[in-house]
């Protein structure tokens, strides 16, 4: 069972990945100053069905192209959801009660794979080479 700990010890030993917190103590994963993974403010388009309140628990991971996304909104745990907020944007949302329904390689996978949209392509192509992966193998996967 995976828990916003491992998020933030997977996030962070990715290469030149640093960390930021807001004011309320959500943290924001980023390289390079750009976002690949966060935890959302409330929003008015992620309501609770059941309750009508506003969703405080939602993560958002970059993905690499609306496919992907398409992908992992289609997984048949109904992990993944996205909102009108995230239309046609390369993100998927994911409440943080359902990490513990990852296993710990699925959410590194999940990590990385935000990380390497972001990520500059050398520095990409660098840990995907000490990960034994080819960066064109890795993009094909995608």
């Amino acid at each position: 069972m995976v828990t916003m700990g491992d998020l933030d010890e997977l996030a962070l030993a990715l290469p030149q990945a640093t960390k930021e917190v807001s004011e309320d103590g959500r943290p924001a994963y980023l390289v390079h100053g750009k976002l690949f993974c966060l935890q959302r403010r409330r929003r008015r388009d992620a309501v609770d069905p059941v309750t009508g309140e506003l969703f405080d628990d939602v993560l958002m991971f970059r993905v690499a192209d609306l496919g992907v996304k398409e992908l992992l909104l289609a997984d048949d745990r109904g992990l993944f959801f996205t909102t009108p907020h995230f239309n046609g944007y390369p993100a998927v949302l994911l409440h943080i009660p359902d990490l513990e329904r990852l296993d710990r390689d699925e959410l590194a996978d999940l990590v990385a794979e935000a990380w390497l949209t972001r990520a500059q392509k050398r520095v990409a192509k660098a840990w995907l080479a000490e990960q034994g992966v080819a960066a064109d193998d890795a993009r094909e996967a995608r």
